[in-house]
């Protein structure tokens, strides 16, 4: 293989979509590249499966327990690495082993700042070769690296069917974002609010757990709450593309990607960054 994409996100996590639409990507250009998923605690094989499947019209060049790998490894977001380290625990010793295989050589890294210091920890733990970053300055101005926009892979969509079931769409997949639609959820009453599970939600909303088929056709407008920082919230870019609407709900002096995407074009994906890396 010439590289491999690392992927310890949870399904529907936009980092494993990211991972596909790019290791889709680079093959489509001769770049010989697998997307190596270890699981997050809690989930399955299937479970990425019927993610990847129910959003792309391909399924392809996905591993879960690969018989080889290049050493060079690309990961979309520090996180992948961080979520490897902060689970060890909990996988078993064949993706243990595999983790410490593709992050022992050389990793080119998306720069992100969500885990500062749990990062740290695992690079010592991992103690890869060599890491070379590519950041987003317009999130991160004091990012390191080769400039670089993760840009979304529109051209391996499933076509959107327009089927409404209600006007309104948030994001409530952690209890912080979810605690912020609570505050406004009075004034959305036909809405849908997409969340992991049930066990910790109020019952009296419209709680959609995820992965949903056809997503992007089953709503009108988007609204934007998330209360804290925010890389790459791809979803504002699919609105954009299928001409939804978006309301932006959320403190105007919190500059992040939701700020950069929300003003963002919706742009082809470049390569660039990453041949040069890897050259």
């Amino acid at each position: 293989m010439d590289l491999n994409i690392l992927c310890t996100a949870k399904p529907c996590d936009g980092l494993l979509y990211y991972s596909y639409e790019y290791c889709d990507y680079l093959n489509s250009i001769g770049v010989k590249t697998q997307l190596v998923i270890i699981p997050h605690p809690g989930f399955n094989q299937k479970d990425y499966f019927e993610s990847i499947t129910s959003k792309y019209i391909s399924y392809q060049n996905v591993n879960f327990d690969p018989d080889r790998w290049s050493s060079t490894t690309l990961i979309m977001g520090r996180s992948m690495m961080t979520l490897g380290y902060l689970n060890r625990h909990k996988y078993n010793m064949e993706q243990l082993l595999l983790l410490h295989l593709l992050l022992r050589d050389n990793i080119i890294a998306v720069y992100s700042e969500n885990h500062p210091i749990e990062y740290k920890h695992a690079l010592e733990y991992f103690c890869p070769n060599d890491v070379i970053d590519i950041c987003d300055y317009d999130v991160y101005p004091n990012g390191s690296g080769e400039h670089f926009e993760k840009r979304i892979n529109f051209n391996i969509y499933r076509p959107i069917l327009n089927d409404i079931q209600f006007k309104y769409l948030f994001n409530g997949t952690n209890k912080k974002y979810y605690d912020a639609i609570q505050k406004v959820i009075k004034n959305y009453k036909s809405h849908g609010i997409l969340v992991y599970d049930i066990a910790a939600i109020n019952i009296m909303n419209n709680n959609i757990i995820i992965p949903i088929d056809n997503l992007l056709g089953i709503f009108e407008t988007y609204v934007y709450t998330k209360p804290t920082f925010d890389p790459a919230p791809r979803i504002i870019q699919e609105c954009k593309y299928f001409n939804k609407n978006i309301e932006y709900v959320r403190d105007k002096n919190i500059l992040d990607g939701g700020s950069v995407y929300f003003k963002r074009d919706v742009l082809n994906i470049d390569i660039n960054p990453i041949l040069k890396v890897i050259k």
